[in-house]
């Protein structure tokens, strides 16, 4: 072949690549591209090592139940998926109710709304998010009440994501973000008017802990509300296949161990909160929270081939792929957990602390 021919022949495939690469991971409104896909505060040569080791937590169950190793655990989930997270799902790293006629961003938003809307907080007012992320529950908070919302995660990148959104967003001024562990936090007693809590106590060795926590940090006469995740009045424990997949969603969400929904309630009495309210937010009218993971089964394929082929060409660090195989696992672990009604990654909780007693004469 003559050589000019073969240059421009090489050329082309070389510019197909290059555009290929550039229109699928282009930024969108999540502000996340593909060739961006990093892992956190964990460097690249070592991504891979950190996914071998996560896994090597369910070789070892007994070590994953010591209450000191789980935040160190959850923390490397987090560099591991942060970037994937929010490339392909977005700023909040939650599930909501299907509603005809919103997008799911839509969607999101108003499941995050209505949690501030039950605490009763009024603008002006400080409250908490505890496991926030990389703040996109505690964005619409802010926006929607007006108060001023601290938000804590035990994940250094995730507050450098957070606290650059938040001021890309305009709220900088009502946001504030901290790295820490929710387990021992870095506030003082009595120090907030509401607290919530959106899918991110379910990675609590011991929920007592961390709700022990947040009523201490809580005022009196002041709200709580956490949508947790757990396994409903379906699930049956000697069914091996249920079994399978709740031991797959915890193996793909750095859980210490999925809890029974009758459990929260006690636990939350347990540490002095009175329960105002609790209820499933999955269950009918609401619609199906899960379509959303089955909907996005062709994006997956479509993300799936572009971060191998980024991988391959050194652009996405080794142990990338894995991470995303992994999390389309899980996805499928959680559609059949929602399909079969063994577990809701929303079951609500309401609670008060009670006020403080007046001194006796």
């Amino acid at each position: 072949m003559d050589p000019l021919v073969m240059l421009c022949t090489a050329g082309l495939l070389f510019g197909g690549l290059y555009w290929f690469v550039c229109i699928l991971g282009s930024a969108d409104q999540k502000g996340k591209r593909a060739v961006d896909l990093s892992s956190g505060s964990i460097s690249r040569e070592k991504v891979l090592d950190k996914y071998k080791q996560y896994c090597s937590f369910f070789r070892r169950p007994k070590e994953i139940e010591t209450a000191e190793k789980v935040p160190a655990f959850v923390d490397t989930f987090y560099n591991l998926v942060t970037d994937i997270y929010e490339w392909g799902w977005g700023q909040s790293f939650h599930f909501s109710p299907s509603i005809p006629g919103k997008s799911h961003k839509d969607a999101s938003r108003l499941h995050e709304e209505m949690a501030v809307d039950l605490i009763e907080v009024k603008p002006g007012d400080r409250i908490l998010d505890v496991g926030c992320g990389v703040g996109g529950p505690m964005r619409a908070i802010a926006a929607h009440s007006r108060a001023n919302v601290v938000g804590i995660t035990i994940n250094e990148y995730q507050v450098k994501r957070a606290r650059m959104h938040n001021k890309k967003a305009g709220l900088d001024s009502l946001c504030e973000v901290v790295c820490g562990n929710f387990l021992e936090m870095p506030f003082p007693d009595n120090s907030f008017d509401g607290v919530c809590s959106i899918e991110a106590t379910c990675h609590a060795p011991k929920l007592e802990e961390v709700y022990a926590e947040i009523y201490r940090v809580l005022k009196p006469g002041s709200m709580y509300v956490s949508y947790e995740w757990v396994t409903t009045d379906k699930y049956r424990g000697e069914d091996p296949e249920q079994v399978e997949i709740i031991q797959g969603i915890e193996r793909g969400d750095a859980l210490p161990g999925l809890r029974r929904y009758d459990e929260v309630s006690d636990i939350a009495k347990k540490v002095g909160f009175e329960v105002v309210r609790e209820k499933d937010l999955a269950k009918p009218p609401s619609q199906p929270w899960w379509q959303r993971l089955k909907m996005g089964r062709i994006a997956y394929w479509r993300n799936h081939i572009l971060v191998t082929l980024l991988s391959w060409l050194g652009v996405a660090p080794k142990g990338v792929v894995d991470v995303h195989e992994m999390l389309f696992e899980t996805a499928d672990f959680l559609s059949k957990g929602g399909e079969t009604g063994i577990f809701t990654p929303m079951y609500m909780i309401l609670c008060r602390k009670p006020e403080l007693s007046s001194p006796s004469c």
